[in-house]
């Protein structure tokens, strides 16, 4: 349908999908349909904020469409400070429109102090803030909701006028309007009528609108189960939130001038008003922040002075190519505008290093700049690693550099205060980000909107593959299973049809977790602001952020350099030895070796299985093995036979070839495979005589799958290798060789920082274990499975993990001589307050020599009978050389005495405070009783610590759970869904629920060392197995895998119990072995370790598994397994 262009209207009150969960029209769907309807303008009024401001903008330039910025805000109906409603209303709406730039800036105020000041259920502006920032802006009464439609509706016209009367005051008659709407409500027509009324009394313009919040009107449902999910009510919900009707939508201007023949003035009104309003974005300039300066310098003299002053401490002595190399990138940096910027960066970097506060070695494409290195802002050389400076700041490519910085998660926020500090409050603040609704996601909402049963929602959305950015058409593409769900039930079409609706959509918003942006003037003279955890989050992402031309850049919290920090202050308190991680070598035997031998659990980057094999199988000697290392692990190597070719290069295995003797120097450091991004701009400048800056655009094109862009620059490429006599066909080979690479190749120079970091860790664990780990488990003690993790490596590494100890123990676990003690904040009900008082107190007085000592020392009105009752459960007092059982018997007694002596103490009876002290020593003699059983005590640290620390219940088990795969293993995703697993651990928690049928099933916790997970028993399994499915078990589950969105879970089809647990033997036998002297052989073993094991056998060929007859069951020996494997072969034989 295209609209008459005779017929004179636009819209000024229309919602886009940045009115979170309200608004369903997606903006570039949104602009199309009006483009469609032939119209000139379209005006975006987001409620309450201004996300969608930008890409509604470029949407609308792009399309021919003027764009109107606006805003529906919310208007407190007293103060915008007050957190209580005024006759039962907490807030109106009233349209804003922008009429220039004036009027953007004021709209981005109010919205911006609305988010700071005015926040009671949604984000108010009062009358005192329209009457400061009202210029420039046109108004709107607003919908029903508005404050003058609300007094007519309630009958007060006097009340009405008055309002009228304060409006024109605040905007001025010409930039105010009286807002007309039809959606069939009562309320609406009795409005309208009295705004006309209004209107005609007060010499005002009136406009019809049409509150658009989706864009045809077979849109509402859709729309209204986003409702639905906004409110987390069901469709069929009688006292839910709802339109009421289906008009909502994108109205022709036919359609609107049918609705209001009326009114012909009021439809040429919003005419008039969008011609008036004229606001431009400006993209592609440039705002750093201005960099305080010592008097008397400039930006770039000031910068080309430090570079200068630092150069000598990264080389010495300073060569030609150093003093070339830098001269020529602060030319380049001093070309492009950006000397401000490498200040600023130097500057927060500098401090964070005064401050102690731990910095990468750097991340992404800035290692490869020597100004960089020479600032500190990186710690890789580009020279001699041969990082490009043009991967970081291509000269012919003029965009903001993008420096990310990685530093002590911890301390993070003190570099972000900093910054405040430096360029204003108002001038800095993170970024947001927003969480949209995914495939899998998107059905389960829709779904519960629709009220259908759980089990049959996921069902469905477990049949949507679950690769990385998967969308509901590609699934219905690629998943014949889903497909054919979609088309063989119509619930099922309408639920993945609604889904695909909202799917995508903006369902809210959040900070992005490193982004900082940090501008020239305060952010509201470019963006609307919001608040959140006390800090500023722009209004706008982060592209459209770098887009407006202000600094944008990530400050990573990196729990890594936390890690490396403690550890090298833990090597110096234990050992007395300063390390400078800068300084460690990057060629040491003691750390390939560890490496190599596959050892790589906590080491950075390096710890999954994959890496772990990937480590193995390059066999690093040294730091620069490490860089392509980081690179080659990514999907795209991975499956693209890269990896394997760089392996067998570097083992000798295959003979390195080159299409042209040029390409050798630059690939043999990766034997033959076109591994880094630098190496693609390196080809093209050395073959076809390119500028590194061109280069860059080259293989710019080529990852983005430029086509217009790749095809000028092929044409270039080959006429360069022409001049440089390379023949036309190798030059295409040549260029399709590196246009396939292209996909894959990674930035060398974040492989290298990276590879640093790596190297670093690895180097820690090797030379100084305890320290490295100790510093390991303190960063992750606030997550249980991985403290877990890290225990059990511990412990395999040869560590011993001591429990918490009042004498020995910091707040973090700490090194005590070989061995790794728990921390103090480990313990439960111990606060910090508790840790610091006992530290202080043992800091001035020395040791405690018992538990009256204890207790008579600290203040107990912060270290309580709970606080000393968990440290004597979990073992802290155990050095005292008393049983746990005996403390506790005589703990209410000691603090008792305890209490009385400080009292004495408080009143100045110290002499008489010492005799009591002796005398209670006495009178608390330890009674003579047992040790609680082991037991006991595990369950005791346990409940304390959330562990086990001085043994598990697992350890007499150990050989059956060798055996079997650990529960981690299902949880990474090794298992399929429906795939048969055993497992064994502990039940950590067991809950029965009746099923609709009035059956008991069973939910249960099964924990091994590291890892828990859920199984679910249903009434058959439970009956036949209730009795063991209680706390503390140790269980054998067999089952099938469920896998969910929130992880694994098992559903049971067989329990054992650990004690009485038999495993199976699994014989494979290939058909070359399948011989009848074999078989005989077989039998000979099966007679003399016969047994109570079921002995599986499979026929490797036939794909056939045998369960043999119990006269062929075998006995739990090793030697059994010898002679099998010495029959069969080694792993011929497994048991489960």
């Amino acid at each position: 349908m295209t609209n008459n262009q005779s017929i004179p209207f636009v819209h000024l009150h229309t919602h886009t999908e940045y009115s979170l969960l309200d608004g369903a029209s997606r903006i570039p769907a949104l602009i199309a349909e009006a483009k469609n309807l032939g119209m000139k303008a379209l005006a975006m009024t987001d409620h309450g904020q201004m996300y969608g401001a930008v890409t509604f903008y470029k949407e609308a330039k792009k399309a021919g469409i003027k764009p109107i910025i606006g805003c529906e805000i919310y208007l407190a109906p007293q103060s915008r400070r007050d957190t209580f409603e005024v006759d039962g209303v907490r807030y109106y709406h009233l349209i804003l429109l922008a009429e220039n730039e004036t009027g953007y800036r004021n709209l981005v105020q109010l919205v911006s102090l609305a988010n700071l000041e005015g926040v009671y259920y949604k984000p108010r502006v009062d009358k005192e803030l329209l009457r400061k920032y009202h210029e420039g802006l046109i108004c709107l009464s607003a919908c029903v909701a508005g404050e003058i439609p609300q007094a007519l509706v309630r009958d007060n016209m006097e009340r009405a006028d008055r309002l009228v009367q304060e409006y024109i005051d605040i905007f001025g008659r010409d930039n105010f309007f009286l807002e007309i709407q039809k959606h069939g409500l009562a309320d609406e027509k009795k409005a309208a009528a009295g705004l006309v009324e209004l209107a005609k009394k007060h010499k005002l313009g009136l406009v019809v609108t049409n509150d658009a919040h989706y864009i045809h009107r077979a849109d509402h449902e859709f729309h209204d189960v986003l409702l639905c999910i906004q409110m987390g009510k069901t469709l069929d919900d009688p006292n839910r939130m709802r339109f009421n009707s289906d008009d909502y939508y994108l109205k022709s201007a036919e359609e609107m001038a049918e609705l209001f023949p009326e009114y012909p003035e009021a439809m040429e009104n919003t005419v008039r008003i969008a011609e008036r309003c004229n606001v431009d974005f400006s993209f592609g300039n440039h705002y750093l922040p201005k960099f305080p300066l010592p008097e008397g310098t400039t930006e770039e003299g000031y910068l080309r002075r430090l570079c200068e002053e630092k150069l000598t401490l990264r080389y010495n002595p300073v060569t030609a190519e150093v003093q070339e190399r830098l001269d020529y990138e602060l030319s380049i940096i001093h070309r492009m505008g950006f000397d401000s910027y490498f200040l600023v960066v130097w500057d927060f970097i500098n401090y964070a290093r005064q401050q102690a506060i731990a910095v990468g070695p750097g991340r992404g494409s800035a290692a490869g700049s020597i100004v960089a290195y020479v600032l500190g802002i990186t710690d890789i050389d580009p020279l001699k690693y041969a990082l490009l400076f043009e991967r970081f700041l291509n000269p012919e490519r003029i965009t903001m550099p993008d420096i990310d910085i990685d530093f002590c998660y911890i301390r993070r926020k003190e570099v972000i205060e900093y910054v405040k500090r430096r360029y204003g409050e108002d001038h800095v603040a993170q970024i947001i980000t927003f969480g949209t609704m995914a495939a899998r996601g998107a059905v389960r909402d829709v779904g519960r909107a629709l009220d259908l049963p759980f089990a049959e929602v996921d069902r469905i959305a477990k049949l949507i593959p679950t690769e990385l950015g998967i969308t509901l058409d590609k699934a219905l593409q690629e998943s014949a299973d889903f497909r054919q769900a979609y088309e063989g039930s119509p619930a099922t079409k309408k639920l993945i049809d609604l889904a695909r609706d909202i799917e995508g959509m903006p369902r809210q918003s959040s900070t992005h977790a490193a982004g900082v942006v940090i501008a020239r003037e305060p952010l509201t003279h470019y963006m609307p602001v919001q608040i959140s955890d006390g800090t500023l989050v722009t209004e706008y992402d982060k592209d459209l952020v770098e887009e407006l031309g202000l600094l944008k850049m990530d400050f990573l919290g990196l729990r890594t350099l936390t890690v490396l920090g403690d550890a090298v202050k833990n090597v110096e308190t234990s050992r007395g030895i300063q390390l400078d991680l800068r300084e460690i070598p990057l060629r040491d035997e003691k750390t390939a070796q560890m490496l190599c031998e596959g050892k790589t659990g906590a080491v950075f980057q390096m710890e999954s299985a994959g890496m772990t094999a990937l480590v193995k199988d390059i066999h690093p000697e040294s730091f620069e093995d490490l860089i392509p290392t980081v690179a080659l692990y990514r999907p795209g190597p991975l499956g693209s036979g890269m990896v394997q070719d760089f392996i067998d290069g570097r083992r000798g295995k295959k003979q390195v070839s080159y299409l042209h003797p040029l390409l050798q120097p630059i690939l043999q450091e990766t034997f033959g495979v076109v591994l880094y991004q630098e190496q693609v701009m390196q080809i093209v400048q050395v073959l076809a005589g390119f500028s590194l800056g061109q280069a860059d655009l080259l293989r710019r094109a080529m990852g983005h799958k430029q086509p217009e862009l790749l095809m000028k620059q092929k044409a270039d490429f080959l006429a360069g290798t022409k001049k440089n006599g390379i023949s036309d066909s190798l030059a295409e080979k040549i260029f399709e060789l590196l246009f396939h690479f292209a996909n894959y190749g990674f930035n060398k120079s974040h492989s290298a920082a990276y590879a640093l970091v790596a190297w670093q860790t690895a180097y820690l664990k090797a030379h100084y274990p305890p320290e490295f780990m100790a510093a390991m488990l303190s960063s992750v003690m606030d997550f249980n499975d991985k403290v877990s993790v890290y225990i059990e490596q511990c412990r395999r590494m040869g560590i011993p993990i001591l429990p918490p100890d009042i004498n020995a123990s910091s707040a973090t676990f700490s090194v005590d001589g070989e061995a790794i003690r728990f921390g103090l904040a480990a313990v439960r009900n111990v606060g910090e307050a508790a840790i610091h008082e006992l530290e202080t107190v043992r800091g001035k007085g020395g040791a405690f020599k018992s538990l009256l000592d204890f207790c008579s020392r600290v203040d107990l009105r912060i270290v309580n009978k709970r606080v000393v009752e968990s440290l004597i459960k979990c073992g802290a007092f155990d050095s005292l050389k008393n049983y746990r059982s005996q403390l506790l018997a005589v703990l209410d007694s000691v603090i008792n005495l305890a209490l009385r002596a400080q009292k004495d103490m408080s009143h100045g009876q110290i002499g008489l405070f010492e005799a009591d002290a002796a005398d209670a020593a006495l009178e608390v003699a330890l009674p003579d009783i047992k040790e609680e059983i082991p037991a006991q005590l595990l369950a005791w640290e346990r409940e304390i610590t959330g562990f086990y620390i001085t043994g598990h219940p697992l350890d007499k088990y150990q050989t059956v759970l060798d055996r079997l795969p650990a529960i981690g293993r299902v949880l990474s995703g090794e298992a399929k869904e429906r795939q048969l697993v055993r497992v064994a651990g502990l039940v950590a928690n067991a809950k029965r629920i009746a099923t609709k049928k009035g059956d008991t099933m069973c939910f249960i916790t099964l924990e091994d060392y590291t890892h828990s997970i859920e199984v679910i028993a249903f009434p058959q399994v439970f009956y036949e197995h209730m009795n063991l499915l209680t706390v503390d078990t140790p269980l054998v589950i067999e089952g099938r895998v469920n896998l969910t969105d929130t992880g694994a879970k098992i559903l049971a089809d067989q329990i054992w119990s650990l004690d009485t647990y038999r495993s199976d033997y699994y014989i494979t036998i290939r058909d070359e072995q399948a011989s009848e002297e074999n078989f005989q052989a077989l039998r000979q073993i099966f007679s003399q370790h016969h047994g109570e094991h079921i002995v599986y056998l499979y026929m490797v060929d036939k794909q056939q598994r045998i369960k043999t007859e119990p006269q062929y069951w075998l006995d739990d020996s090793l030697q059994a397994t010898a002679a099998i494997e010495g029959l069969f072969g080694k792993g011929s034989v497994r048991q489960r």
